[in-house]
C-alpha cells in the first residue's frame, strides 16, 4: 500500500495521494490550490488518479481539484452540504485570507455527493463516509477500515481540533461529531489530518486539549 503526504500552498494543506501499488490506480485525499505537485508524484510513480474526494469546502482543501480533475480525468466526490463553499472559492478567499495569494484555483466543475454512512470503492479502496459538521457542515472524515487509517480532513488534528468560529462553524456539533463519529474508533486508528503530522485515536483520547468535550 502507498501513503504519500503532501502539504503545498500557503496553508500547507494535507493532500494525500493513496493507491495500492505502483503503477496502479489511485486516490487523491483533499486537492488545495497546487494541483501540479500532486500530479507530478503521481506520475513519478506512474499512478493513475481515478478520484477525488474532498473533505470538506474550503478553498484550502479543494480550490486545486478542479485543475487536477481536468488533468486526470478524476471522479469528484465531496458532500452536498458544502456546495455553498465550493461554487464560491475567490469570495472565501476575500472573506478569509483578506484577498487572493497566489495560486491555481479551480473548483469541480462536475462532483458526486458524498452521504454519510456510504461505503464505496475507489482504485480497489473500501471508503467509509463519516459526516462530521461543525467545522463546515459538509465536513466528512474518510474511514478505510481495511488499512485502520482515518483522513479528518479538518476535524481532528495532532493535538488540536479544526476551527469553528466561522459563521456556520459550530463548536457543539464538532464536539457531537467527535463523540459519535470519532472517538467511536479504535485506539490505534491512524489520523491522517489535513494540516500537520498524522497521529492515533488513542494518542488524542489520551492528551488532546479538547478531549474533555468528547465524552
Amino acid at each position: 500500500m502507498l501513503l504519500k503526504q503532501i502539504p503545498v500552498w500557503v496553508a500547507e494543506t494535507n493532500s494525500w495521494i493513496v493507491a495500492n501499488e505502483r503503477g496502479g490506480q489511485a486516490v487523491v485525499i483533499d486537492a488545495p490550490p497546487q494541483p501540479g505537485a500532486v500530479g507530478e508524484y503521481a506520475a513519478s510513480l506512474d499512478l493513475a488518479i481515478v478520484g477525488i474526494v474532498l473533505t470538506h469546502g474550503h478553498i484550502d482543501h479543494m480550490g486545486g481539484s478542479g485543475e487536477l480533475a481536468t488533468m486526470t480525468g478524476a471522479r469528484t466526490f465531496i458532500h452536498p452540504d458544502d456546495d455553498f463553499l465550493t461554487d464560491h472559492p475567490t469570495e472565501q478567499l476575500r472573506s478569509f485570507l483578506g484577498g487572493i495569494p497566489p495560486g491555481e484555483f479551480s473548483a469541480p466543475v462536475v462532483r458526486e455527493q458524498l452521504r454519510h454512512g456510504d461505503v464505496f470503492e475507489l482504485a480497489g479502496l473500501s471508503i467509509e463516509v463519516r459526516q462530521t459538521p461543525g467545522h463546515t457542515p459538509g465536513h466528512c472524515c474518510l474511514y478505510l477500515e481495511g488499512e485502520g487509517w482515518l483522513f479528518s480532513g479538518d476535524q481532528l488534528f495532532a493535538g488540536s481540533i479544526g476551527r469553528t468560529d466561522f459563521a456556520y462553524g459550530s463548536f457543539e456539533d464538532l464536539n457531537e461529531s467527535m463523540r459519535t463519529q470519532v472517538m467511536t474508533l479504535d485506539d490505534g486508528v491512524r489520523v491522517l489530518p489535513g494540516h500537520g503530522p498524522e497521529t492515533t485515536i488513542g494518542r488524542e483520547r489520551k492528551t488532546n486539549p479538547f478531549r474533555h468535550d468528547w465524552v
